[in-house]
């Protein structure tokens, strides 16, 4: 496969990759290395080193995972474009595009890909993002369109921090607080008081009505 044909080899894009997995890093460098744009990957698995090194380093490009073992993936996002203005961000995720498509693009994120693209689509998205433009699925595009036309007013969860949703949906898809804390590395106490906040923000008093209201809005299936 050709994949770096015309006027785009002499272009050279700089990424970084920040993804608490080494092998899924490693994978991800192996195949960007095969376009001949990118000429320098750099990785990295928390958030606070993807900070340092935009802070070090400049880049073109960062991919960046939600699941970080220090801070949430849309906290590095929202300081990486308040602190390096001029890095494209694009997010990639296992997590549903429901769930975070929207609220990374309002953050500041040029685009959003799960993990299960296709080597074809996230070449595409880095070529688009490259050159300053948003890059979103069709059905990331679509999904955000009926959103947005199917609500003339804001949801009750966009009013959350970045930490305080992504604890929420954990909440909401039966996690207990002890397993939360330790996929997230803080203490159960430290949960619950997240916990005590997104549903006083929220309105909601039990679980049931919390889980409810995110199958409803389709941020947990």
């Amino acid at each position: 496969m050709n994949l770096g044909t015309g006027s785009k080899n002499y272009i050279h894009m700089k990424i970084l990759i920040c993804d608490d997995h080494k092998i899924v890093r490693e994978g991800l460098k192996q195949i960007l290395l095969q376009l001949s744009e990118i000429t320098f990957v750099e990785e990295c698995g928390t958030g606070g080193d993807t900070l340092e090194m935009l802070r070090n380093e400049a880049f073109d490009i960062l991919l960046l995972d939600i699941s970080l073992p220090d801070i949430s993936g849309l906290e590095v996002l929202q300081l990486a474009k308040r602190r390096f203005p001029a890095v494209n961000i694009l997010v990639m995720s296992m997590m549903p595009q429901e769930q975070y498509a929207l609220r990374s693009v309002k953050l500041g994120a040029s685009g959003y890909l799960t993990k299960d693209v296709s080597t074809e689509e996230l070449y595409r998205a880095i070529r688009v993002i490259f050159k300053g433009e948003f890059y979103l699925s069709s059905q990331v595009a679509q999904d955000l369109t009926q959103q947005y036309i199917g609500r003339g007013v804001s949801q009750k969860h966009e009013a959350l921090s970045s930490r305080e949703f992504e604890i929420m949906l954990m909440f909401a898809s039966g996690k207990c607080p002890q397993a939360i804390a330790s996929s997230l590395y803080i203490s159960p106490k430290t949960v619950s008081t997240y916990r005590s906040r997104f549903m006083e923000k929220m309105g909601f008093s039990q679980n049931a009505e919390l889980t409810r209201y995110c199958i409803e809005n389709k941020l947990i299936q």
